[in-house]
């Protein structure tokens, strides 16, 4: 049987934004399914019990997750500590895993927080340290094509919307930048491929940073 990968997009964004990226892991062998969560109205709550839900009941080991931008924090909240599930590793694209800095100065602008919905929490605040035994690898962007790096909030290097510094968490497996916007990040082959070596070995292609 064929492994098994759940999809989780970002914020303001929806399941289709992810139909690249799900192609290039079927034509791999991949079985594939896509998540879809409404990130300002529900939050990441909803979907981190949806995620645990269906992980236990795919027939299917191992069981990967892989997210862009929200959607790799939501991934590793959902497997964060608990131990019935399924075996399988995380990629997350482009995810503000210690916050982001746009998200904060949308927060201090009128209208800015009802922007960012029920996902505000995690966005303005981040992650605590990766201390699971789950192996996850992290693919940032360079290309600071996005409202953050015009307005300069963002500190370089960024893909735009997210720094490469805010992508960075303590005790994550694997880290690699590569020259991709955020929405890049869904269309960019090097980041299929470097999702696809960390989905099939549990780390990234030698050089990895």
């Amino acid at each position: 049987m064929a492994e098994h990968v759940i999809l989780l997009h970002g914020i303001w964004m929806r399941g289709i934004t992810l139909l690249p990226l799900a192609r290039r892991l079927r034509a791999a062998g991949y079985a594939v399914e896509t998540i879809d969560y409404a990130s300002v109205f529900a939050g990441i709550g909803p979907v981190i019990e949806r995620v645990r839900e269906r992980m236990r009941a795919i027939d299917a080991d191992p069981v990967h997750l892989v997210g862009h931008s929200l959607g790799g924090v939501a991934a590793l909240q959902a497997t964060r500590g608990i131990g019935d599930l399924p075996a399988g590793h995380v990629v997350c694209l482009g995810p503000p895993l210690r916050g982001s800095a746009v998200a904060r100065s949308l927060a201090r602008i009128p209208g800015g927080r009802w922007l960012l919905g029920q996902s505000a929490a995690p966005l303005l605040d981040g992650l605590d340290a990766w201390t699971d035994a789950r192996r996850v690898g992290v693919i940032a962007g360079c290309l600071p094509i996005g409202v953050g790096a015009v307005t300069g909030m963002l500190e370089s290097p960024n893909d735009g919307t997210v720094s490469v510094a805010e992508t960075r968490l303590d005790g994550i497996g694997d880290h690699r930048v590569v020259a991709a916007s955020h929405t890049g990040l869904l269309f960019s082959s090097e980041a299929a491929d470097l999702t696809l070596a960390f989905l099939r070995d549990g780390r990234f292609v030698a050089g990895s940073v």
